[in-house]
């Protein structure tokens, strides 16, 4: 296949080099378009406001294109402008960390392959639950053998798949499960710290209290050593309020999304 490859952690990242050779070592045509600089947790932006700037990459067997930009205006650029022809398919990552449950929405890396979907090509988002992660050869194969089985001819148009692997070793994983995201979210703190001119600075952390977790969901089944698939579909309609509304605003519901 025809693979456009992307990332939010930057060109330079383990986990892009790691996915590239596995892809090219099961015989895929590989177009890298990527961030020059990690752009985690950029959501979905795209630069508007100045130009993309494009530097190639050729080291140590690997190849592609950096942008001066964000994950999303990497696809952008490169299904509407770099690409040599159309990809079959859009892959992004490998992720160093997990994105998983509300991740999704703060991810540059579900961003991308968001942006593929969006363009109308079936898009994969691949992430791995460490975020210094040192060898990802293995999670690179894995995902070429997973492409083999071709599961996006059953998924939806504007469907991304969204692929975690747990921090352990690609031999220990106890398999694959499908399962849902989970719906709870971070508690949120800033660290306060003083520059050396005396000035404060704030920097975010936090984290999902494991009792929140319910263990049918992507964040609990990961942590016990599973590989999770949730395929996500981005349609924000909140369609019982709408019918509420309607009701009390006398105003007929519109049509489905499309």
């Amino acid at each position: 296949m025809r693979i456009l490859l992307t990332n939010d952690d930057g060109i330079q990242a383990v986990g892009i080099r790691d996915l590239y050779k596995g892809l090219v070592a099961a015989g895929h045509e590989v177009t890298v378009v990527a961030p020059i600089s990690e752009q985690s947790a950029v959501g979905h932006a795209i630069t508007i406001a100045m130009p993309l700037r494009v530097k190639e990459f050729s080291e140590n067997g690997f190849k592609g294109l950096g942008v001066s930009g964000t994950p999303a205006d990497c696809v952008k650029l490169a299904l509407t402008t770099l690409c040599p022809s159309p990809p079959d398919l859009v892959v992004s990552g490998i992720n160093a960390g997990a994105n998983v449950g509300v991740d999704i929405i703060y991810s540059g890396t579900v961003s991308a392959a968001t942006e593929g979907a969006l363009m109308g090509y079936p898009a994969l988002a691949v992430s791995h639950d460490d975020y210094a992660p040192g060898d990802l050869t293995g999670q690179g194969r894995y995902v070429a053998e997973f492409l083999a089985s071709r599961p996006w001819e059953v998924a939806p148009p504007r469907c991304v798949l969204n692929l975690n692997f747990p921090s352990c070793p690609v031999d220990e994983v106890k398999g694959i499960r499908l399962c849902p995201p989970t719906s709870a979210v971070y508690n949120d703190w800033y660290v306060t710290r003083q520059d050396p001119r005396g000035r404060n600075y704030y920097w975010l952390t936090g984290v999902i209290p494991p009792e929140a977790l319910a263990s049918d969901t992507d964040r609990a089944i990961l942590t016990e050593g599973y590989i999770t698939l949730t395929p996500l579909r981005f349609d924000f309609t909140d369609r019982d309020t709408m019918e509420r509304l309607a009701g009390r605003l006398g105003a007929a519901p519109g049509g489905s999304a499309g």
